[in-house]
C-alpha cells in the first residue's frame, strides 16, 4: 500500500483487542486510510456509520475491524441451544465481492475464534448449506442465496449484533433493493445493533436507505468532490470501429509486462476481442456473467498471479474485485452509464498505486463521452492515433470462442441458457431474479435452490403402477400398430414418381 495513501493515524492508537491487532499486522496494516481513520472512531464507539469513499480505499478493513471488535466487547448473551447463529451479517452485491470480503476476514480474524460463513449463488449449494447449519459467527453473502437459506430456517437473525451493507449503490443498480429490505426488516431493531453502510456514492436513495434502517447514522464522505481516483491517468483515442482491434493489439504489445483489464459492453463483443487477442499471440481470458463460478475464480487467480496478462470483461467485473497490480484499464467500449466508467477505471490505481485508464471513443459509443465527462467533472485528454500504433490484423486470425458441451449436467447448468439468467442475477442481477419472483408475490430465492428442487423432482415423482408383463406387452403392441399406421399413411408432399 502506497504511503501517500495513508494517514498518520495508527491502528494501535485505537483500543483494539490484541487478536485484531495481530491480524492487522499479518495483513501488513499499520496506518489507516482516510476512510478508516474517520469511520473507526465512530463505529468503535457504537455509532452507526454511512461511509462514502472511492473504490480501493480500505472500506472492507474498516467494517471488518469494527465488527470484530464489537463482538469481542459485547459477548454473546445467554447461550442458545443448537449451533451458533450469525452475530454479524455482511451483504455484498456480487459473488466476487463476497469472496473477497471473506478472504480479508480470514486474515484479520485469524487470531480470533470467530467462525466465518460464506454463501453465494452459482455453485456449492449443499456445501454452503451444511457449513451454515453447523453454525457461524460472521455471515458474508449475496442476498438471494442468504434469503433462500433463511426461508429454509437453516439459520435465523435473532442473534445479529452487527449489520454491514457494502456497495449499497450497486444494490440499487442491480434492481434487488427489495431483497435488502427483506433482510433488514428481519434483523433486530436498529437501536439493538450496530449498522454500517458503505458505498462509492452516497446518492439520495442510498441516504434514504440508511436513515430508514439505521440508528441515526453518521455520514462520512471522503473526497466527495473528486469522483475518480487522482492517481489514474486518463486518456482517450478517437477511433473508427474497424480500428479498435488493431489499436488494442498495438497498445497491448507496447505494454508488455503490464496487467491489463479490457472492458466491453456485451459478452458477444468480449468473445470477439478475446478471439483476436488469442489469435494474435496475446494470452487472455474472458469474464462474463455466465462463466461458471469455479472457472471464474480460477481465471481471476491466474490473472492476479500474472499468468494471464489480459482480462477481457463485461461490467460484472467492474465492481467488487480487488486485483492488486492492475496497471491499465482499457474501455474498448465506452459504457452507457457514466457511473460504470468510474467503477471500471477504479480497477487500477488501487490502495494508492498509480494506473492508466485508456478509452476508445468509437462511432458506436461516442455519444457516451459528454455524459462521462460531465459526471467526472473534467475533460478527458485526447491522444492522437498514429499509424505505427495500429497493428496489422488478419481478419481470419480470430480464434472462435469455445462452447461448453451440451452433455455434462453440472456444466450445462452453470454455463447453459438457464444459468445465463442465474449468472446475471447473482453477479449483477439478483435483482432481476427478485423482480421476476416478486410478480408472483414471493421474495427472491437463489438459483441454486431452484436447481436443487428441479433436480430432486424426478426422484420424488411416483412411478405409474404396473400390472405385470401383460400390461407391458399390450402397450408395446399398441405402439407397434400406431407406427404401422403412420408408415401406411402416404405423405402429402411426396415427390412425383418418375
Amino acid at each position: 500500500m502506497s504511503e501517500t495513501h495513508l494517514t498518520d493515524v495508527r491502528f494501535d492508537s485505537f483500543d483494539l483487542d490484541q487478536s485484531i491487532l495481530q491480524g492487522l499486522a499479518d495483513a501488513g496494516f499499520t496506518h489507516c486510510t482516510p476512510i478508516q481513520a474517520q469511520t473507526l472512531p465512530l463505529a468503535l464507539a457504537g455509532q452507526d456509520v454511512a461511509g462514502q469513499a472511492q473504490t480501493g480505499t480500505g472500506k472492507t478493513a474498516a467494517f471488518l475491524v469494527a465488527a470484530m471488535q464489537h463482538l469481542l466487547t459485547h459477548p454473546r448473551g445467554e447461550p442458545r441451544e443448537g449451533p451458533r447463529q450469525p452475530r454479524v451479517v455482511i451483504l455484498a452485491p456480487t459473488r466476487e465481492l463476497a469472496v473477497q470480503i471473506h478472504k480479508d476476514a480470514e486474515v484479520l480474524g485469524r487470531h480470533t475464534d470467530f467462525k466465518l460463513g460464506l454463501v453465494y449463488g452459482g455453485t456449492g449449494y449443499q456445501q454452503q448449506r451444511d457449513d451454515l447449519a453447523a453454525g457461524v459467527d460472521i455471515l458474508i453473502g449475496t442476498p438471494g442465496r442468504l434469503i433462500d437459506y433463511f426461508k429454509q430456517r437453516v439459520f435465523d437473525f435473532r442473534s445479529v449484533q452487527v449489520m454491514v451493507l457494502d456497495e449499497a449503490d450497486r444494490m440499487f443498480d442491480l434492481g434487488f433493493i427489495k431483497d435488502i429490505r427483506f433482510v433488514l426488516r428481519r434483523l433486530p431493531s436498529p437501536a439493538e445493533r450496530l449498522g454500517m453502510l458503505f458505498s462509492a456514492t452516497l446518492s439520495y436513495r442510498v441516504t434514504e436507505l440508511a436513515y430508514e434502517h439505521m440508528n441515526d447514522p453518521q455520514m462520512v464522505e471522503i473526497a466527495p468532490d473528486q469522483v475518480t481516483a487522482d492517481r489514474v491517468q486518463q486518456t482517450c483515442y478517437m477511433v473508427a470501429n474497424d480500428e479498435k482491434i488493431p489499436l488494442l493489439l498495438g497498445l497491448v504489445r507496447r505494454l508488455e509486462g503490464g496487467r491489463i483489464m479490457v472492458f466491453v459492453n456485451t459478452k458477444r463483443q468480449g468473445e470477439q476481442v478475446w478471439g483476436y487477442l488469442e489469435g494474435n499471440g496475446v494470452h487472455a481470458a474472458m469474464l462474463s456473467g455466465d462463466v461458471p463460478q469455479k472457472k471464474r475464480l480460477k481465471l481471476l487467480a491466474q490473472f492476479k498471479s500474472g499468468e494471464l496478462p489480459v482480462m477481457v470483461a463485461t461490467d460484472v467485473a467492474a465492481r467488487g474485485l480487488h486485483i492488486p497490480g492492475v496497471s491499465h484499464v482499457v474501455n474498448f467500449d465506452l459504457p452507457d452509464d457514466a457511473e460504470d466508467y468510474v467503477h471500471r477505471i477504479g480497477r487500477t490505481a488501487r490502495a494508492g498505486e498509480a494506473g492508466d485508464a485508456i478509452s476508445f471513443v468509437c462511432e458506436t459509443y461516442a455519444f457516451c463521452l459528454p455524459d462521462i465527462e460531465s459526471y467526472i467533472g473534467m475533460k478527458i485528454p485526447v491522444e492522437q492515433v498514429t499509424a505505427d500504433m495500429l497493428a496489422e490484423v488478419d481478419p481470419k486470425s480470430r480464434v472462435p470462442a469455445p462452447r461448453r458441451p451440451r452433455d455434462g449436467r453440472g456444466e450445462r447448468r452453470e454455463g447453459g441458457r438457464g444459468d445465463r439468467r442465474g449468472g446475471r442475477r447473482e453477479q449483477g442481477g439478483e435483482g432481476r431474479r427478485g423482480r421476476g419472483q416478486r410478480t408472483r408475490g414471493k421474495t427472491a430465492e437463489a438459483p441454486g435452490a431452484q436447481r436443487e428442487e428441479s433436480a430432486a423432482a424426478p426422484a420424488a415423482r411416483p412411478e405409474p403402477a404396473r400390472e405385470g408383463p401383460s400390461a407391458t406387452a399390450d402397450g408395446a403392441e399398441a405402439n407397434s400398430k400406431k407406427r404401422r399406421r403412420r408408415r401406411r399413411k402416404p405423405a402429402a408432399d411426396s415427390a412425383p414418381a418418375t
